[in-house]
């Protein structure tokens, strides 16, 4: 593995960034249910993954475009006896899951880096189950903060909210973690 990519996996597992948004804490925030079927969009090293595995005994799906971070998440599953991760290279506007098959799906700091937000949200939409909850993290738009990806490709909170409706979800709540990142819980609800 490349020093760029072992970087990444250090930034990603970080105490600082556990600190910042502690997953055990989020997903325990949730409505998932032990036989909940979950999605992880863009799940890196599986910093959400593990933990919504743990919270479940259904199937968490973790998809990501890179191999070598799901190698990251396969190793962490076996050694905490996870077996019930199935992993999705791909990117998220190809998915192939079936409609209607998870009933929690959770983006985290993802979105921004989509071709087409519409589609994505649209591709989420279709996988989850009626009354089924989508969590978004997202860095906001503000000129202000400093970290995070550039300021181009961000994602401000009025406009994932808009994009959110538009496609038929329902927001359910709104919160900002800290100044630079916001969490958006949304409901699929009958169109």
């Amino acid at each position: 593995m490349d020093q760029k990519f072992l970087n990444k996996i250090a930034f990603l597992d970080s105490k600082q960034r556990e600190k910042l948004i502690p997953p055990e804490v989020l997903i325990g925030q949730m409505p998932i249910q032990k036989d909940h079927a979950l999605l992880d969009v863009g799940a890196g090293s599986g910093f959400f993954t593990i933990p919504m595995a743990e919270s479940t005994s259904n199937k968490v799906y973790a998809l990501d475009p890179d191999r070598r971070m799901l190698s990251v998440i396969e190793t962490k599953a076996k050694e905490k006896g996870l077996n019930n991760i199935e992993l999705i290279q791909d990117y998220l506007e190809d998915l192939s899951l079936q409609n209607e098959s998870v009933v929690f799906a959770m983006a985290s700091l993802i979105l921004h880096e989509v071709g087409s937000l519409s589609k994505a949200l649209s591709t989420i939409y279709e996988v989850l189950k009626t009354e089924g909850h989508l969590l978004c993290l997202e860095y906001e738009k503000d000129d202000k903060v400093i970290e995070g990806p550039p300021m181009a490709i961000r994602i401000g909170s009025d406009e994932l909210e808009r994009a959110l409706a538009f496609i038929g979800f329902n927001i359910v709540k709104k919160t900002q973690i800290n100044d630079a990142i916001y969490t958006i819980l949304a409901i699929k609800k009958e169109k």
